[in-house]
């Protein structure tokens, strides 16, 4: 969300302000090949929490902002999907490293790969903010997509990246620059000192499609699609004017059983922004004209998209009533894949706020074959402080209603310091699949002590 200064990275020349600077003790013993895992005894009426999976730890230091040459020591940034079958494909980022990692888990919590896979291979630069898709039945066709900070001359650095894998995850492609633009790709503006980065989403189609989309610090909003399994995509096609008074930022994407691709983002620049929504029909080659999408008062950030399979659109998003300098509550809107959403009726979310916890915002939403809508969020016991732990709550498609909202457990533990993805909250923690099965990732940071990036496994009831 735009309120909270924290958890942008406000690159200015010589330090960062994402944040307090962190002093930090050598803490972590890197990646651990054999991770343990630890049984969760928490069901609820809504999921059964099976198994945790401590992913990678690693130190807890952030050095002030030297570009690419920044002192950064700690793991981060966790995105996931998961097969048809059940297993885990989570990618992260190794700060250290300055690259993108990936694993393979099973429903039990064991991982397939015999080490930690490098994506980015990219040592000199950044690679930050993951996607993670799978194309296939069998878990084969992995593709990831993030954004590397590569300054390509102009104000802000930032390129968007493709890799896949036709074997499972063990050996991947050469990373493919898909911006290629010096128009900072991957940010989402809201002001000309104030971004997130990891404005970019991976979006899967029902004939294994892949639409790789990006916003850029410049305002442009871009999509290239891929129809040959990421060999090749075409050229990009610019949604949203680069240079706009209104730059496009959090774009989120979802495909429908017709095929239609769907696209919703909000704006910065706009202290009372509203969504927007685009649509095309042709394979993302041309899209509508943007549209205004569930206007009222006060903030909308952060957007989550998806479709589920019965044919329903399922949007959820931040709203501060306050202005993006305060607390967000949830919003929920659906609508069947044909219709017009301008006309559905939002309603709220219940973000299981509770006592102590101001804001819930940064959704990501996932449906499974029943049709039922599964949503997580970061909590914000102070909505000018870092988040700390993930809440979580589920639309049942019987009922058409949410069920009663929780704690994602492995996720809010005092011990673990507060929610990572330091760069910014754009990310993408929730994968479902057509069975119901449940996997959520967080990062955690402890300044001084230890980061921690964790897969939870469950299954929707």
């Amino acid at each position: 969300m735009a309120h909270p200064l924290w958890h942008l990275i406000w690159i200015v020349p010589g330090f960062v302000l994402g944040g307090a600077l962190l002093l930090a003790r050598n803490a972590g013993d890197g990646i651990d090949d054999g991770p343990p895992r630890t049984a969760l005894a928490q069901p609820s009426d809504e999921i059964s929490w099976e198994r945790t999976v401590e992913v990678a730890t690693g130190e807890a230091y952030q050095g002030p902002w030297r570009m690419n040459d920044s002192d950064f020591r700690y793991v981060d940034a966790p995105s996931v999907a998961l097969t048809p079958e059940g297993s885990a494909v989570v990618g992260w980022v190794d700060q250290a490293m300055k690259d993108i990692l990936l694993q393979v888990w099973t429903q039990q919590g064991d991982p397939l790969l015999d080490e930690p896979v490098n994506i980015s291979r990219s040592p000199d630069t950044f690679s930050w903010l993951p996607r993670v898709a799978v194309l296939d039945s069998e878990g084969k066709d992995i593709h990831l997509l993030w954004q590397e900070i590569v300054f390509s001359g102009g104000s802000h650095g930032g390129e968007i990246l493709h890799a896949r894998s036709e074997d499972g995850g063990r050996t991947f492609s050469e990373p493919m620059n898909l911006s290629t633009s010096p128009a900072g790709a991957g940010k989402g503006r809201l002001t000309q000192n104030r971004w997130d980065n990891g404005s970019l989403e991976l979006v899967r189609g029902p004939e294994g499609e892949l639409h790789a989309i990006w916003t850029e610090y410049e305002g442009g909003l871009r999509v290239r699609s891929s129809t040959d399994g990421g060999r090749s995509f075409s050229e990009a096609v610019e949604v949203v004017r680069a240079g706009t008074e209104e730059p496009a930022r959090a774009p989120a994407g979802a495909v429908d059983l017709h095929g239609t691709l769907h696209l919703v983002w909000t704006v910065g620049e706009d202290p009372s922004a509203d969504l927007r929504y685009a649509s095309s029909r042709d394979g993302a080659r041309s899209f509508s004209e943007p549209v205004t999408l569930a206007p009222g008062d006060g903030h909308a950030d952060g957007p989550a998209l998806t479709a589920a399979a019965d044919g329903t659109l399922h949007l959820v998003w931040g709203k501060a009533a306050e202005g993006p300098d305060g607390p967000y509550r949830l919003r929920h809107l659906h609508w069947e894949g044909g219709a017009d959403p301008r006309d559905a009726s939002p309603s709220s979310v219940p973000d299981g706020i509770g006592e102590g916890v101001e804001s819930a915002a940064f959704p990501v939403v996932g449906g499974d074959g029943a049709g039922n809508l599964y949503v997580v969020w970061e909590r914000f016991e102070s909505f000018d402080q870092r988040p700390v732990g993930l809440g979580f709550a589920r639309w049942g498609s019987g009922a058409g209603a949410f069920g009663a909202p929780g704690l994602v457990p492995g996720t809010g533990e005092p011990q673990l310091g507060f929610n990572g993805s330091l760069q910014g909250l754009l990310g993408r923690k929730l994968a479902v699949n057509a069975e119901g099965r449940v996997a959520i990732v967080n990062g955690t940071f402890d300044p001084g002590r230890e980061s921690r990036v964790r897969l939870i496994l469950g299954r929707g009831r």
